[in-house]
Formats: C-alpha cells, sequence, structure tokens
C-alpha cells in the first residue's frame, strides 16, 4: 500500500531502519541522548581543528624551513619529507641502504605468505623465517662479509631499529611464553617453579628497568673484554620481557581447555609432546588470540623505551631531527610526532585487523 506522498511500504521501512538504529543505539534514554550529545560536542571540538591542522592549513611543499613560516600555517609537511630517510635508516650509510630495503623486501615476503591461511609450504616458510631470515638479515643490516662492509648498530635508527626490536621481541616471545606456560603447569616441581620464579620476576619489573638493566648495569657482571652489543643486550631484554607476559596470555588458553581433550589425546597413545602439540595447544591458541595480538601491539608501541639506553628507533629519530636548526619551527614537533603517531597506528591497526579475520576465519571453521 502507498502513503500519501505515494511511497511504497517496503520503502518506508527500509528508510525508517536507520533512523531507528540510531534512535535505539543513541538516544534510547535520558542518560545515553546526554551520552551522545557530550559526545558531539568534544568529537566537534577535537576533530576539526585536528583536520585543520594536519590537512587544510599544512603545509605540503617546499625545500627550506621558509615555506612553512607563514602565519596561520599548520602541519609542516616539507619537514617530513625532507628527513625520511633518517626516519626510516636512521645514520646508516646511504650508499648501504639497499641492504636495508632488501631485508625488509625479504620479510615481506616471508611474513605474508604465513599470513594467508591455506598456502602450501607454511611448515618450511616458517623454518625459513625463525632460522634462516634472521641470519640472512643480521648478515645484510651488520655486514662485516666480503662486499658488505661492516655498518655498526649505533648507526642504525628509525623505522629499522623499531622493527628490528618489534620483530624480534614477537617472534621470539610466542616460542618461548608456550615453553615458560607449559612449563608453569608442568607436574614436575622444579620446574614449575623455575617457570613461576622467572615469569614473576619479568611480569614485577618495568621494562624501562630492563634495558636500563641490560644496557648499563650487564656490562659490569660479565668477564673483562666481554662487551655484548648494546642493540643485542636491548633485544635479549625485550624478548624476555615480553615472553613473561605471553606465558600468562597462552596460559589462560590451557586452562580453558577442558581436562578431557588431554586424557582423550593420551587414551589414543600420543605422547605429552605430540598431546599438547596436535590438540590442546592449537585449541588453546585460538581461544587467546586477541591477548597474543594485543601483547604483540603493546610490545610494538614499547619499543619507543630503547631511546633511554641512545638506540634511535622511529620516535627518537624524529626526536633528534628536531633539533636541526635548519628546520627549527614552532609546529615542527608537532609533525614530526602526528608523523610517527600515524605510522605507529598504521603497523598496530593491521595486527588488529588481521587478528580479527583470524578470528573470524576461526569461529567459522569451527562452526561447520
Amino acid at each position: 500500500m502507498d502513503d500519501v506522498t505515494g511511497r511504497p511500504a517496503h520503502r518506508r521501512k527500509k528508510n525508517a531502519a536507520p533512523v531507528e538504529w540510531v534512535r535505539r543505539n543513541f538516544f534510547s534514554s535520558v542518560s545515553n541522548t546526554l551520552l551522545t550529545i557530550v559526545s558531539l560536542y568534544l568529537l566537534w571540538l577535537t576533530i576539526p581543528p585536528v583536520l585543520d591542522f594536519t590537512i587544510f592549513s599544512a603545509v605540503w611543499t617546499g625545500t627550506t624551513r621558509d615555506a612553512c613560516l607563514e602565519p596561520g600555517a599548520g602541519a609542516c609537511w616539507p619537514f617530513v619529507w625532507a628527513n625520511i630517510d633518517q626516519f626510516i635508516y636512521g645514520r646508516y650509510p646511504p650508499s648501504e641502504i639497499w641492504r636495508v630495503n632488501l631485508t625488509f623486501a625479504l620479510g615481506v615476503a616471508v611474513i605474508v605468505p604465513m599470513l594467508i591461511p591455506g598456502l602450501p609450504a607454511r611448515r618450511l616458510n616458517l623454518v625459513f623465517l625463525l632460522i634462516v631470515y634472521p641470519l640472512v638479515a643480521i648478515v645484510l643490516l651488520a655486514g662485516d662479509r666480503p662486499g658488505l662492509p661492516p655498518v655498526p648498530t649505533s648507526e642504525w635508527g628509525g623505522l629499522l631499529v623499531t622493527l628490528v626490536v618489534a620483530v624480534t621481541g614477537i617472534v621470539a616471545s610466542l616460542p618461548l611464553g608456550v615453553l615458560l606456560a607449559l612449563g608453569r603447569r608442568s607436574g614436575m616441581p622444579a620446574i614449575r617453579m623455575v617457570c613461576i620464579i622467572f615469569i614473576e620476576f619479568w611480569r614485577g619489573v618495568p621494562l624501562i628497568t630492563v634495558l636500563f638493566m641490560a644496557s648499563v648495569m650487564l656490562p659490569l657482571f660479565l668477564p673483562e673484554g666481554v662487551n655484548p652489543d648494546n642493540l643485542l643486550r636491548c633485544l635479549v631484554g625485550v624478548a624476555l620481557f615480553s615472553s613473561a607476559y605471553m606465558a600468562e596470555v597462552v596460559r589462560g588458553g590451557l586452562q580453558a581447555i577442558p581436562a578431557g581433550q588431554y586424557e582423550a589425546a593420551r587414551a589414543l597413545g600420543l605422547s605429552y609432546w605430540q598431546a599438547m602439540m596436535r590438540v590442546v595447544l592449537p585449541q588453546a591458541l585460538r581461544h587467546v588470540i586477541p591477548g597474543i595480538v594485543n601483547t604483540f601491539i603493546g610490545l610494538f608501541k614499547d619499543t619507543t623505551l630503547v631511546l633511554i639506553v641512545g638506540i634511535f628507533d622511529l620516535l627518537g629519530q624524529v626526536r633528534a631531527q628536531l633539533s636541526d636548526p635548519s628546520w627549527s619551527l614552532p609546529q615542527g614537533a608537532l609533525t614530526g610526532y602526528i608523523f610517527a603517531a600515524l605510522v605507529f597506528w598504521a603497523f598496530c591497526f593491521g595486527m588488529s585487523q588481521y587478528s580479527n579475520f583470524m578470528e573470524r576465519r576461526l569461529d567459522t571453521s569451527r562452526g561447520r
């Protein structure tokens, strides 16, 4: 039946559906209405100025700071374009930057197939990612081989250091965390006690203290003449720290699995490790995907703390470039920090979305 305006009834329902959804979710009560109005007001106060500074009033072209000195100018993006190499590579020699780019390309070529479900040879790819690729990356980045002049880690910086610390921590923390979680649930008192002490110790110490101890205090306890690389010490500290948090996430997944699953696996004649690897752990890790990814995201953001021990990651390199007198600007610091925030957000948002994708896929496969 048509209404007085001549519109069909099904079209009236379709037009009313969005209005009904808004009313039900934002104006269903007096308190919700007040919260909606306050939220809209706060968004109106924050979003337009941010967009105006970063986009509409921003300076996009120019080769010197003079282009950004006009009255009312917003973000100075020429500052970012002029220092983009430092933000990505730090003080890595320009003639050797191809080694960093090749390392990035190999990493993408190895990691992307691991993230696509259903591709063949995943186990071989995993072995290459965990064993072969780290060795190749060390040779390419550090050099000191025929045809590859050495580049000390003191010259590394920017996004290169951020990814090195984050990827090392992520790759090392998951297997270590699984072993620690299994050890904490072990029936052997000695192994269980060692794992509990390890986990509680590292969880009770701030990461900034771990980095400071690894960089400054650790050499005092080593034999004379033994002085590990500063970045290597930080990588070990980050891996041990993150593995303790990962262990608790995995332990939560193990406790969610009914004991009957393990008993059924043992009844089939599977050994302890076969039952864990084939029956228990796949289910446990599926339950804690959000927790695992949340730990990875936190670790990626915590890489900025390496600045405290003199290692310039992306954020540290941005701060270092702010001291360049040729780009001394009132809005320079804010522009640099916005750029760093966008880079961190892009990586963290990508990990979050992949986590959501895997959750949906695993829920679908489980429901079939």
